[in-house]
């Protein structure tokens, strides 16, 4: 479906450096109050790493995403307002609660995802992963939902585009809830093949499979539901199926992942069956797809409210993305059978 390409961006990829984990003490300053998304996910996630040498990344402080970053998503006035409300700590709706440190956090965790991609372009790392909150995905341009301030993920890649040089990035968002605000932000951009794979119907209701994009960017949003229940089969055989052809025949110049855990069975937000060892399969898929065709991959952490599956699965993801290695291959299935038809309208690779 895409274009021919010119020459790629140089310096992908660095075989011999650390992976790369960005963080910052601000990510715990962001106080919810009894809320699933809570402080307490980075600090089991972090203890958990740090009791294992942080599998063998090298850490970094996150910087501050600029203004220039966030203005190439974000309008002012949306940027304005996240500031006011965390300022005087007025919530946004009910599931989005701020307080005065939830400002710093948020754009450390957007300026976290931009690093990264930076470091990744530039080569300085194979991989790398994002531990910060609040999460990003539900946010859209103009408006903070569903525990999100700004489209961290969104603004990374805008950042990649627009600074360093990428041609068209790859968003892979497994995050058990559909990421709407990135799918709305890109909807029209064909610069972005953005693939959610999500429960549905759930919160927070878009992610049809007849959701493709508009404009000049139909075709380049790839939405791939799954009904309550489903697990690991269900994921990976979308993956392989879906995902993999379509992002080898669209050629990113890198590839972001939402890296949400919810779909785990113990999460108490949602209704999947996925384990651990099945996000480690889901990023080994991610790893062979970006060494494949000479580019990064790197991830950013989005939801998982279970401390115990949300630790043993970022962390699987973490080793899979640092070691790569053969994900389960698994058959196609029903569901595959019925997105490929819809899919395959615009990606004759399928």
């Amino acid at each position: 479906m895409w274009r021919l390409r010119g020459p790629r961006v140089a310096g992908y990829r660095n075989a011999i450096a650390a992976p790369l984990y960005f963080r910052h003490p601000a990510s715990l300053e962001h106080d919810t109050g009894p809320h699933p998304e809570r402080s307490g996910r980075i600090r089991a996630l972090e203890a958990a790493l740090a009791d294992r040498d942080w599998l063998g990344y090298e850490v970094r402080e996150a910087p501050a995403a600029s203004e220039e970053q966030l203005l190439r998503v974000h309008p002012r006035r949306h940027i304005e307002s996240v500031r006011k409300h965390c300022a005087t700590g007025t919530p946004f709706d009910a599931d989005t609660p701020v307080g005065p440190g939830s400002w710093e956090a948020a754009v450390r965790a957007a300026g976290a995802a931009c690093a990264l991609a930076e470091a990744l372009l530039k080569g300085e790392a194979p991989t790398g992963f994002c531990g910060v909150r609040p999460p990003g995905h539900h946010a859209e341009a103009g408006r903070a939902m569903g525990f999100c301030l700004f489209s961290t993920v969104a603004v990374a890649a805008r950042h990649a585009l627009d600074a360093l040089g990428a041609e068209r990035v790859m968003v892979l968002d497994w995050d058990v809830h559909h990421g709407n605000g990135t799918n709305a932000i890109f909807h029209s951009a064909p610069e972005v093949l953005f693939a959610s794979i999500h429960q549905w119907p759930f919160y927070p209701g878009g992610g049809a499979l007849a959701d493709a994009g508009a404009g000049a960017g139909e075709g380049y949003t790839i939405n791939l539901p799954v009904p309550a229940g489903a697990g690991e089969d269900e994921w990976l055989a979308y993956v392989e199926h879906i995902v993999l052809p379509v992002a080898r025949d669209y050629q990113p110049d890198l590839v972001l992942v939402s890296a949400g855990f919810d779909a785990h069975r113990d999460d108490p937000l949602a209704e999947c069956r996925l384990e651990a060892v099945s996000f480690s399969h889901l990023a080994r898929h991610a790893r062979a797809l970006a060494d494949g065709l000479g580019v990064p991959v790197g991830a950013v952490l989005e939801g998982g409210y279970d401390l115990a599956a949300l630790t043993s699965s970022a962390m699987a993801t973490m080793e899979a993305l640092a070691a790569g290695g053969e994900a389960r291959s698994v058959e196609p299935g029903p569901l595959v059978a019925v997105a490929a038809e819809q899919v395959g309208r615009h990606w004759p690779a399928l």
